[in-house]
């Protein structure tokens, strides 16, 4: 980094803290607290400045962390969240989104493992899609460098996989309107080969079958995408739904955008629950009800095993499932059945 008065300024801002912090803290002289110190060295990695040599020693462990993209909210607050958690324990964080057409996940793997990285996180890749080639996890395991998955366990990757409870979140869903006297519920999710919304898809089938007695209920799979949950709620309509669960917070806005084009109103005709909880759900008109996903727990245990991983010699990487439960937030977009 050049210390220039401008980019010191702009970590300072960033931080919270003085520029004369900011230059302690460079200079390794005077006295900062470690909490203080990180709050710096996180504004210097979220900037995309140098870290100061001192702080660049051949013990930092290098971190690649991999997202699909990051204009979904939640991709974007799982990359937030692990961008802290992996300052705070001590290492650098370098991350790629993927681009749809263009960059892979197994590009960025590939840069990832030229630039020497010493662990790795996957975010909803590969490794939850059914149809993958899983080979490239295992050239990394043969590399010996340790990765944890997020939101996609699959037993045949042997490393540890963290992910919200998607079938708890569901049934949560399903639960809340049937007490509200709805019986045509729909599902619009992702496509069933990828684990998440095969999950969410049993889920629906079985707590379907279990409360209301219907035993092959609606489902509607396509993209997690505002355009393409827009495109499949007219289906979803035309075949007498009062409500709607999606896959995700996207899915939702998108069917909403097509309930009201059609006259109708949300929850008035027709309800709607959300998958995520990402940034602004709750400051919509109406609020949207949805399942937040425990983002910072799921990051924070996914780190803490990375880094536990990192600390220990001979480590044999193994499958193991670590779930989290989400929870229902119940809002403005879901109300009784008419």
């Amino acid at each position: 980094m050049t210390k220039n008065r401008t980019s010191m300024a702009d970590i300072a801002m960033h931080a919270g803290v003085s520029t004369a912090t900011v230059s302690r803290v460079f200079n390794g002289v005077g006295q900062v607290s470690e909490d203080t110190r990180r709050r710096v060295l996180t504004a210097i990695d979220e900037l995309g400045y140098d870290r100061p040599a001192a702080e660049r020693t051949p013990s930092t462990p290098t971190i690649g962390v991999i997202v699909p993209e990051l204009t979904n909210p939640i991709f974007a607050s799982f990359a937030h969240h692990l961008q802290e958690e992996i300052s705070r324990a001590g290492g650098i964080c370098l991350i790629r989104s993927q681009t749809p057409g263009a960059t892979s996940e197994f590009d960025h793997l590939s840069s990832l493992i030229e630039h020497r990285v010493n662990g790795l996180i996957f975010v909803s890749g590969r490794h939850a899609d059914l149809l993958a080639d899983l080979a490239p996890y295992h050239d990394v395991i043969a590399r010996d460098i340790p990765f944890v998955t997020i939101n996609g366990a699959r037993p045949e990757v042997p490393a540890p996989d963290f992910s919200t409870g998607d079938a708890l979140g569901i049934r949560a869903a399903v639960t809340h309107l049937h007490e509200l006297g709805h019986t045509r519920i729909a599902l619009l999710t992702g496509r069933t080969h990828i684990v998440p919304a095969l999950r969410k898809a049993e889920a629906f089938t079985q707590v379907m079958g279990e409360l209301i007695g219907d035993h092959f209920p609606i489902i509607e799979e396509t993209f997690y995408t505002y355009e393409a949950a827009a495109a499949h709620t007219h289906a979803l309509l035309e075949r007498g739904a009062t409500a709607i669960i999606t896959g995700s917070d996207l899915q939702a806005l998108g069917a909403i955008r097509t309930i009201t084009s059609l006259g109708l109103s949300v929850p008035g005709d027709i309800s709607v629950i959300g998958f995520d909880d990402s940034f602004l759900m709750g400051h919509l008109d109406p609020a949207l009800t949805t399942i937040h996903q425990p983002v910072p727990s799921i990051v924070s245990s996914a780190v803490r095993s990375l880094f536990e991983a990192l600390h220990t010699p001979d480590y044999v990487p193994t499958h193991a499932d670590y779930v989290f439960s989400p929870d229902l937030i119940v809002r403005g977009s879901t109300g009784h059945a008419h």
